[in-house]
């Protein structure tokens, strides 16, 4: 058996009675938020490292903001904190901005700044936190220290909800109120824990996925064709939404917050229409294992110093998340019984993948792969999907690039599929353009 997540959506049916309740933990959530961000801040100017979450919460655990929520929810958000520091931040590069803190700017008509105060983060609530009804469709969601003000009967907020019809909501893991800014109001989100019968892999096939900056994802499969995905969307939201929050009066209020999220939501978006695209295309070619290149150290040198991508690269790199789109795919091909593997990509972007000759000055131009010793010419991210695919750094269990390359076609390794990202409809392919001049 395969054991899944879904998160359902739910609207809360007693809005009116648990909305100061909900307010209070969201407000807390960002306290706390404030508190780890300026002692990880100290910490990091003093010793030049982050503290991870487990460090955080020995520190944090007896400060009176880590009381305002249950305690597996205070830890949550350490938790949040601790990744958006190791996202976002690297200890030898100072080109990255850490963590912003959490809070809310109120001007008057004149542009005065009237008063400052904290917006309502999302609090996460797990088992040890929850009690569920599943005939009355409640749950009892324990309240922080800080605000068990009433006898013991009231010391959980008892949130009636509702879902889409035909949704069931068994097997409760986590409950979090996430609180929409724009229709000023809370809602659920249910996270279940399903066990489904483990599917048959599609077939015998593998592929090999080349992430990058200019092509997010180039995917090479043993049916001899190639798919590329281009990362333009992802840069155009990269150009656009920064210099749309400069614009901003207030870089933490309102505005500049619906920004950041409809940002976020735009990457998240991207992020599951591509693993979608790519799992139902391996499906298709009857492909049972994807190898998928492991990025771990893309943003440092062998000396261990950080790269330097140039200026927009710098930016596409550390804001394109791909160990997240990385655990996306995982996550959608196993529902096809799909395995996916993490593979080094070490040199495979400079290995001709069809006679297996190294050199780093064979990537001719952008995108364009030549190779002396062949002559063959080739997509070059094609080329590093290729490698990724037949693993070539894995000398015991790797096919030969150049056994294969006797009698095999190289032709779809220099015109692979091109297909662009659509908001409303997700991946097609590009149109090709025909010369129609005599």
């Amino acid at each position: 058996m395969l054991e899944v997540h879904r998160t359902h959506r739910a609207k809360i049916c007693n809005r009116p009675q648990v909305a100061e309740s909900l307010d209070r933990h969201g407000w807390s959530a960002s306290k706390l938020w404030n508190v780890a961000n300026y002692h990880s801040r100290e910490v990091w100017e003093e010793t030049g490292e982050i503290p991870d979450h487990e460090k955080l919460k020995d520190e944090l655990k007896t400060h009176p903001t880590y009381k305002g929520l249950h305690s597996q929810s205070s830890q949550r958000v350490l938790e949040e904190l601790a990744e958006s520091f190791n996202s976002w931040y690297s200890s030898d590069d100072d080109r990255d901005n850490p963590p912003g803190y959490r809070k809310e700017n109120h001007y008057d008509d004149q542009g005065r700044r009237v008063h400052e105060e904290h917006p309502r983060s999302t609090v996460t609530w797990k088992q040890n936190g929850i009690k569920h009804d599943t005939k009355n469709n409640r749950v009892r969601l324990s309240k922080g220290a800080n605000h068990k003000e009433h006898p013991k009967a009231w010391e959980y907020i008892l949130v009636e909800y509702e879902t889409r019809p035909g949704v069931e909501v068994d097997n409760l893991q986590q409950v979090r109120a996430v609180h929409d800014q724009q229709k000023e109001r809370w809602e659920l989100h249910l996270v279940c824990k399903n066990k489904i019968e483990t599917p048959n892999p599609p077939g015998d096939e593998a592929a090999g996925i080349d992430l990058g900056i200019n092509n997010f994802a180039a995917v090479a499969y043993s049916t001899e064709d190639a798919d590329l995905y281009p990362g333009n969307r992802l840069k155009q939201d990269g150009y656009y939404f920064p210099k749309e929050i400069a614009t901003c009066d207030n870089s933490n209020g309102e505005r500049a917050s619906g920004l950041h999220h409809k940002w976020s939501e735009r990457r998240t978006h991207f992020f599951h229409s591509l693993a979608k695209h790519i799992v139902e295309r391996c499906v298709e070619k009857g492909v049972g294992r994807i190898n998928i290149g492991d990025l771990a150290g893309v943003r440092e040198d062998e000396d261990g110093s950080s790269k330097n991508w140039g200026k927009h690269g710098n930016l596409d790199l550390h804001g394109w998340a791909f160990d997240r789109f990385t655990k996306i795919l995982t996550y959608k091909a196993k529902g096809e019984g799909i395995e996916v593997v993490e593979i080094s990509e070490r040199d495979t972007s400079k290995t001709c993948c069809v006679c297996g000759r190294e050199d780093d000055s064979q990537r001719v131009a952008r995108g364009l792969y030549v190779c002396e010793s062949c002559d063959a010419a080739f997509n070059a991210d094609v080329s590093g999907a290729e490698n990724i695919r037949l693993n070539t750094n894995d000398q015991s269990n790797s096919e030969s690039s150049a056994s294969l390359g006797q009698d095999r076609s190289t032709g779809w390794l220099a015109q692979p599929a091109v297909y662009l990202h659509d908001l409303s409809h997700g991946f097609s392919p590009r149109e090709q353009v025909v010369d129609c001049k005599p």
